[in-house]
């Protein structure tokens, strides 16, 4: 079977096509054809051997800096005459000895660029950065830091974006300070000062000391609180100690605080022809004070005591006060106490013995004569116990009871009556403290005193004492306290005195060294037997400019009133008052 004509016409069309370039090479052929001559060059193997520098595809350009003349050794020169001397280099297997070693033009790393690997571990080139650039991170790979899964945690607080000046206008701190040395642990935060007006105190020994003065003047309308007042200007002169111990185990705590109040004017003498019921010279000291220690035996046994002090005058406007004085007399109220106190995992118990005395200096009449007050002087012995258990953090329900006995050096005072007695209470409540907003104690209970003389009945009544502390803001405080008491008397006919108080308290800081207290007082005085019944108000505003840590600026307004269901016996007064503070 023939091909077809169309195949065979395109076999044709090829064959002439190949054919016609071969016959014009060979009509144009004028000459013999020559070979290429062999020279040296052929075989250089050196850069331009073949072709010039300009032309090269590996030249330098202008933005490829030269390497260094140790980048790339020099190759040696064919034509040395040093090189023929040279023994000829073994021949290698399959080769004959007439055949030289090659040579290779191309050095090792010749082909690594300027940031890539390098066999002969060179120093690579490092990019040019523009001023303000920043660096290039390097690229992950072997050997690199494996990246944090949550970021490391320091004791300082994660800062968001620090300002550029942070260190701006600042005095330079050491690296040892600043926590900028190689391998130095992290500086624990110092602890948040509360109060950066507050006393810093000295070290004697490992004893921290606080100490303090305020000096304060102004005006009382009615010092004596008479039903008709009569004003006089008064000073003020009140020191404070504070002694704290800084022992790791056992504790000594000594807490001292008085102030002496003068008034330049005396009061009458006579009112209405009939001896004053104040004394003329109204000038009174107070001071409180007590001494705390603690011995720890074991972990959860401990050694207690406590050392107290307590001088201080009749209330202006009581009862007890004798008509025709003419200095208030001073009494002295000073015992110990020694306990023990012991845990058993959550359940606690604490007890103690008590002594106090209390004595009384000699009342000085108007006349010149002197009244002695021997038979308001007694002693006390008791005991107390308190039993409670931690029911959970920040709660802790107790149980208080409390025993005395009261004898008097004389067993009869000047009306007649012997006011020897034994008393004693029990309460129950509970401290607790709740993310230090609300913390504090409060209980409620029932007290009861019976005398030996048969014509004083038993004194007894509801008690309740409590102390809270509310921080309602960063700036704002809110107090409560609330205290009863069995007072003694020299009123005929009287058992004595219960005496209730409840005192509420704001302070708020306008700045940290500017501060607001509002105070309010109201007390309930509950004569037995002899009906009668007082009532105190006291409303006082205190306005306090702390210059620094030594020295505060004090201002007070303090308004008192008494109201008795006795005629007569209820006052009121104003007290206007501008201090100073010194404290270290």
């Amino acid at each position: 079977m023939g091909s077809s004509p169309g195949i065979g016409r395109s076999k044709r069309a090829h064959f002439l096509r190949a054919a016609l370039p071969c016959l014009m090479l060979t009509a144009f052929e004028s000459a013999p054809a020559g070979a290429q001559s062999l020279t040296p060059d052929l075989f250089n193997p050196n850069r331009g051997g073949f072709a010039s520098p300009e032309t090269l595809p590996t030249r330098r350009t202008a933005g490829v800096p030269q390497a260094p003349s140790d980048a790339l050794p020099t190759l040696p020169d064919p034509n040395d005459p040093r090189r023929r001397q040279q023994p000829p280099a073994a021949p290698r297997a399959g080769q004959g000895s007439t055949n030289p070693v090659p040579t290779y033009g191309l050095p090792a790393a010749n082909g690594a660029s300027g940031s890539g690997y390098d066999s002969l571990n060179r120093k690579r080139q490092q990019p040019k950065l523009y001023p303000g650039q920043p660096k290039p991170k390097r690229p992950v790979g072997p050997g690199s830091k494996v990246a944090p899964a949550t970021p490391e945690r320091t004791l300082a607080p994660p800062r968001i974006a620090p300002p550029p000046s942070e260190t701006a206008h600042r005095t330079p701190v050491p690296p040892a300070m600043a926590g900028n040395v190689p391998g130095q642990p992290l500086r624990r935060r110092l602890k948040l000062d509360e109060d950066p007006f507050g006393a810093v105190g000295d070290y004697a020994g490992s004893f921290l000391i606080k100490g303090g003065l305020e000096l304060s003047t102004g005006y009382d309308t009615n010092p004596a609180r008479l039903n008709k007042p009569v004003g006089s200007p008064a000073y003020v002169v009140a020191p404070d100690l504070l002694v704290v111990s800084d022992w790791e185990r056992h504790a000594l705590v000594a807490d001292l605080r008085g102030s002496f109040s003068g008034y330049t004017n005396n009061m009458p003498a006579t009112i209405n022809g009939f001896p004053s019921p104040s004394p003329v010279e109204v000038d009174r000291p107070d001071f409180t004070g007590h001494v705390d220690g603690r011995v720890d035996v074991t972990r959860d046994f401990k050694l207690t005591s406590q050392l107290r002090l307590r001088l201080a005058t009749d209330n202006p406007g009581s009862p007890n006060v004798q008509a025709g004085l003419q200095k208030y007399p001073v009494y002295a109220a000073y015992g110990a106490t020694v306990g023990f106190d012991q845990t058993f995992n959550r359940f606690q118990v604490a007890a103690g013995a008590t002594v106090d005395r209390t004595a009384y200096t000699d009342s000085k009449l108007t006349d010149g004569s002197t009244s002695a007050n021997t038979d308001r002087d007694f002693n006390q012995y008791g005991g107390v116990g308190r039993f409670s258990y931690d029911l959970k953090p920040g709660l802790k329900p107790f149980v208080e009871i409390q025993g005395d006995t009261r004898v008097h050096d004389q067993a009869a005072d000047r009306n007649g009556y012997f006011r020897d007695s034994n008393g004693g209470y029990a309460k129950v409540g509970s401290s607790f403290e709740f993310s230090r907003i609300l913390t504090g104690e409060i209980s409620v209970g029932y007290s009861a005193r019976n005398y030996v003389d048969p014509r004083l009945s038993q004194l007894s009544g509801f008690l309740t004492t409590g102390s809270l502390i509310w921080n309602a803001s960063g700036l704002t405080t809110v107090k409560f306290f609330t205290d009863t008491q069995i007072a003694e008397t020299t009123i005929p006919g009287s058992s004595g005195v219960l005496v209730r108080t409840y005192s509420a308290e704001v302070d708020h800081d306008f700045r940290r060294w500017l501060t607001a207290v509002g105070k309010f007082t109201y007390g309930t005085l509950d004569y037995q037997n002899q009906n009668r019944n007082d009532k105190t108000y006291s409303l006082e505003s205190n306005l306090i400019y702390k210059l620094n840590r030594n020295i505060w600026i004090k201002g007070t307004l303090r308004h008192d009133i008494l109201d008795s269901n006795v005629a007569g016996a209820s006052s009121s007064g104003t007290v206007v008052m501008l201090g100073v503070r010194l404290q270290n």
